[in-house]
């Protein structure tokens, strides 16, 4: 074989290793000491549906709950973190909150879903990262969500306006980096509450997902996703997707 011809079928094999080697750790800890954290019960679903995603799209997908998984060293692997459902105390020590900090902040991607905004409660660094920590939601309802941001990968594609079923998280300590995809109207939710929080703090456009690159990081948002049968809708199937394959790095 000429040099060149060599050469050129090296580096296209080395290109397919790399693509097939690309790598998400799907996270689902849920965790408080004595015991009494909600557990969703839609995170086997999350996985899979995630699982599916990567067999479709060139990716592994790695699947814990065990914290000891956040070291720098085992970290390197992953183009991406998903944090899906995890709630409560997602680490056990600040040795492995060193390591997911510097795994972020040193450009390795970050996806949260649904309840992901629910962990580290204690832990302000955390709220900033993933965007935000959650508060409470009113009871499950249909509400209308708009797309704020139609370009974004996580959103392409979507109907403008689409009516949805689930908890409409309000979130707090909002990371000013924010930038709104998805969001709704808290005025038309069903809240005798709702004057407390969120009130008028966002007008009409409660972000209900988002993506962050502050640094230069690439991290991704969504609060949709409490029933099982959610991770099989197209509404939300395309957006988990689209943002894990921005959040790595891929189109």
């Amino acid at each position: 074989m000429h040099r060149s011809h060599l050469v050129c079928s090296l580096l296209a094999a080395a290109l397919l290793v790399s693509a097939a080697d690309k790598r998400v750790l799907v996270y689902t800890r849920n965790y408080t000491p004595d015991g009494k954290g909600y557990v969703h019960e839609n995170i086997a679903s999350s996985v899979e549906a995630i699982r599916k995603m990567g067999r479709e799209n060139g990716f592994e997908v790695d699947h814990s709950e065990d914290p000891a998984v956040f070291t720098p060293g085992n970290l390197a692997k992953y183009a991406a973190l998903v944090f899906s459902n995890s709630n409560n105390e997602a680490f056990s020590d600040d040795a492995q909150r060193k390591a997911f900090e510097g795994y972020v902040k040193g450009g390795g991607g970050l996806v949260g879903i649904h309840s992901a905004t629910g962990s580290e409660r204690k832990w302000p660094e955390f709220w900033s990262l993933i965007g935000g920590k959650f508060l409470r939601h009113p009871k499950m309802q249909k509400f209308t969500i708009r797309v704020k941001d139609p370009t974004h990968p996580a959103t392409r594609g979507l109907p403008a306006t689409f009516e949805w079923e689930d908890e409409c998280y309000y979130n707090e300590h909002i990371n000013p980096a924010i930038q709104p995809l998805l969001v709704t109207d808290p005025a038309k939710l069903d809240d005798p509450r709702k004057a407390e929080y969120p009130g008028d703090r966002f007008g009409d456009s409660l972000p209900l997902a988002w993506f962050i690159t502050e640094g230069g990081t690439r991290r991704f948002y969504t609060a949709l996703g409490h029933k099982k049968e959610h991770y099989s809708d197209p509404l939300l199937y395309k957006q988990i997707l689209g943002g894990i394959l921005w959040a790595t790095g891929g189109k």
